[in-house]
């Protein structure tokens, strides 16, 4: 059986292009992530890996929306190998039935693990200069009009729209969200806090 796995870092990013991959390959079963990769523990992940049986591959559409790091894709790759299930990544061309798609593996992870270590430390070094110039304010609250934060928090409320489309109308992440829920439900006394 072809099983495939996608993923994005938030809620509110579309996998449908990903989907739109999987349709294509003929993959039969999907599973779906909506959060970051930087560990492990995730979900659908773990839902996954428990799902598929020897003799199934495991289909990504890149390396990185299945592991953040060499060690973690290094140690699940291991783990689908010692049930019998292939892995393949269709954007890295890399298919581990293979002793060169094997070999791949490792060094497109590495890179990409390297890659990742690069950014950072560019963020780093950004925030240090700006640091140093006296330019960097550290992250800005993000503001929300009041009105339209009412607006959406009783359309919620009410069961008219779900949370993630009140977080998305508002630009806010889930954090951000139910902090200011609470604040609110605190302010006017709302029975019951968040739901």
């Amino acid at each position: 059986m072809k099983v495939g796995y996608v993923r994005v870092s938030t809620a509110e990013q579309n996998t449908e292009r990903q989907e739109i991959l999987m349709e294509q390959l003929r993959v039969e079963k999907i599973f779906i992530d909506k959060c970051s990769g930087k560990n492990a523990n995730r979900p659908k992940l773990m839902e996954m890996m428990n799902f598929v049986r020897e003799g199934d591959t495991v289909i990504v559409e890149s390396i990185s929306r299945f592991a953040r790091n060499t060690k973690d894709l290094l140690t699940l790759v291991e783990q689908l190998t010692e049930m019998g299930v292939q892995f393949e990544s269709q954007k890295e061309k890399i298919d581990t039935s293979t002793p060169a798609g094997q070999f791949m593996l490792t060094v497109f992870g590495a890179m990409s693990e390297l890659e990742r270590e690069y950014i950072l430390a560019r963020q780093k070094e950004g925030i240090e200069a700006k640091k140093a110039r006296g330019e960097y304010k550290g992250r800005q609250p993000i503001e929300v009009d009041k009105s339209q934060f009412e607006q959406e928090y009783k359309l919620w409320k009410s069961g008219q729209i779900t949370a993630t489309t009140a977080m998305s109308h508002l630009g806010l992440k889930p954090n951000t969200f139910y902090r200011r829920v609470k604040e609110y439900d605190e302010k006017h006394n709302v029975a019951g806090g968040t739901v």
